[in-house]
């Protein structure tokens, strides 16, 4: 698996973390039923607390992308076998956080707004 987190970067390490994994996720890189390094690995490999990766983990498995099996690892989820757990207030404030570190990246680029937002509308269509 191929992540890499930027540690000069406003968006805190387990967000790009996530953001990361789910994206490879949802371009097929990542396929359901892969396994995923154990968080102490991945980790290690990446120079974070394992409670990073927990935490990035922990939310990918809450809105069912990763199907955390304790001890035996933790598995990209197939589609549609687990329905999200997130409640509305929770995936609020994850839209939210999101926003706010999409905004912050679209002010340090020093890029249009209105550019932006066009190409955040051109990343939902094809996700």
């Amino acid at each position: 698996m191929i992540v890499d987190v930027d540690a000069t970067s406003p968006v805190p390490p387990y967000e790009q973390l996530r953001v990361q994994i789910a994206t490879l996720v949802a371009s097929g890189v990542l396929k359901p039923g892969d396994q995923l390094p154990t968080i102490r690995q991945l980790a290690g490999d990446l120079g974070l607390a394992a409670g990073t990766v927990a935490r990035a983990y922990a939310e990918l498995d809450a809105v069912g992308i990763l199907d955390s099996r304790g001890r035996r690892g933790t598995f990209v989820s197939s589609p549609g076998v687990r329905p999200a757990r997130m409640s509305a207030t929770e995936r609020a404030r994850r839209l939210a956080e999101a926003a706010d570190a999409f905004a912050m990246a679209v002010r340090q680029l020093g890029a249009d707004p209105q550019i932006a937002i066009e190409q955040a509308a051109a990343a939902m269509s094809r996700h």
